[in-house]
């Protein structure tokens, strides 16, 4: 039976209908784990560094994808709520065709200023010719890569999430057999990594492009779209705080870096990008879990349907908590099987990222109340709390933290850092729902 915005949500609802969302963020994620796990294992050591150093500045790029789409959604949504679907469209369409004229104009800037900004956060010698070699060709399918985060939001919108999962499942297996075929079978080194992941994200970005744009059975579709400049407007300051948590992780995983080479060398830094693999899959299913539900709570607060924006964040809050203890405890006991499938062949690297990775896994425990507290804001279309909750979360406490415990405590200071920010990140956003919960009515 078909789920539509409007219904009531009971937790089996509400699982039925987000899964596909995290599931198909897990397979976004899966892109870096595996050109990982096979330019780690069938490269080299120093591409592997490249990989993640790079990384953080391509998922800055990728982030204006996540502001178009769940600034966009939150606004189509509460339009349809309002009942008004032809407008709803209109501003799909608009949101779109900016998003894709905008992601060339970042793509060329994408080509320009690579090398000197990899060589401004550190990056030297062989290490940055091999951030520069992987990171050009991933910005080839920059366009798709921003139009693949967008659409991910959208078919939940569009009350379509199991395409969305879809797409996302066919781009994600395309990203792991060329891995397989390009580096190992093929040894094309670093280039068949990136040109795999550049293919697995033309697929996933362009392929639902055609799929809106054709007519077909949900209920956006892209067609004619004037200028309009509210729409876009809303957009971009309601996702701020969705592009704002991108951009900040993304710089504040360079300043871990920069405090890795200081504290700990390369090695450090390798210990690290294992660390975010796992990172990723794991806030993935909030994210995904977060994307799911957004929607719905922009359609409920459109039509004023204040009982049941009580009933979604009651529920979701309930499902986030018993998730977040359950990644504490799986994270801790997979430290050491995933350091070995990374970098088990290098005895003392193994041992610096299974240490820190014991210590890293709490931060799972307080990551995602942050992550949805902060959706939520943005589905209410509250971009400015939403964006408060995210500045505090990801840049603020991750920084102040990076910075002030490593001086105490060394390289355990510096796992220990994500844990403090995440815990602050939760008390805050717990304040700030109970501060605006007469003025929402939740």
């Amino acid at each position: 039976m078909k789920i539509q915005l409007s219904d009531h949500f009971t937790y089996k609802k509400l699982f039925r209908f987000t899964l596909p969302s995290i599931v198909m963020m897990i397979f976004t994620s899966i892109y870096g784990v595996v050109d990982g796990f096979f330019v780690s294992n069938f490269v080299g050591e120093t591409p592997f560094e490249a990989v993640n150093f790079v990384m953080p500045v391509l998922m800055i790029l990728g982030g204006f994808g996540f502001m178009f789409g769940t600034g966009g959604s939150a606004l189509v949504a509460k339009t349809m709520g309002e009942g008004n679907r032809e407008k709803a469209n209109r501003q799909f369409s608009f949101i779109v065709y900016a998003s894709l004229v905008f992601s060339v104009i970042l793509m060329v800037l994408g080509f320009v200023f690579l090398r000197p900004v990899t060589h401004l956060l550190g990056a030297e010698g062989e290490m940055l010719d091999d951030c520069v070699l992987y990171g050009n060709i991933i910005m080839i399918a920059l366009p798709a890569y921003i139009l693949q985060f967008e659409f991910q939001t959208f078919f939940v919108t569009a009350e379509k999430p199991q395409l969305g999962l879809l797409m996302t499942v066919i781009s994600g297996v395309c990203n792991m057999l060329l891995d397989f075929l390009l580096v190992a079978a093929i040894p094309l080194g670093l280039v068949g990594a990136a040109v795999a992941t550049a293919a697995s994200q033309l697929i996933g970005g362009f392929v639902p492009l055609i799929y809106f744009t054709r007519p077909n059975s949900s209920i956006l579709r892209l067609g004619r779209a004037g200028f309009d400049g509210f729409a876009l407007f809303r957009t971009c300051t309601n996702g701020s705080s969705e592009l704002m948590s991108n951009i900040s992780m993304s710089l504040v995983n360079m300043l871990y870096n920069f405090q890795l080479l200081k504290y700990a060398g390369n090695d450090g830094v390798a210990a690290y990008g294992v660390m975010m693999y796992v990172n990723l899959l794991f806030l993935s299913i909030f994210i995904g879990y977060s994307v799911g539900t957004a929607p719905v709570i922009s359609h409920h607060y459109g039509a004023g349907n204040h009982k049941e924006l009580k009933s979604l964040l009651r529920k979701s809050s309930l499902i986030i908590c018993a998730s977040s203890v359950a990644m504490l405890v799986a994270a801790f006991f997979m430290a050491s099987p995933v350091g070995g499938l990374f970098v088990g062949y290098n005895p003392v690297l193994l041992k610096m990222t299974v240490d820190g990775f014991k210590i890293y896994s709490f931060m799972f425990l307080f990551a995602g109340m942050g992550i949805f507290g902060s959706s939520f804001f943005t589905a209410l279309n509250n971009g400015f709390i939403s964006a408060v909750i995210a500045f505090l979360r990801t840049v603020v406490f991750q920084i102040a933290a990076v910075l002030l415990l490593p001086m105490a405590l060394g390289i355990d200071g510096i796992w220990w850092s994500v844990v403090l920010a995440e815990g602050l990140a939760t008390v805050v956003t717990v304040i700030l729902l109970f501060a605006m919960k007469k003025q929402y009515k939740y």
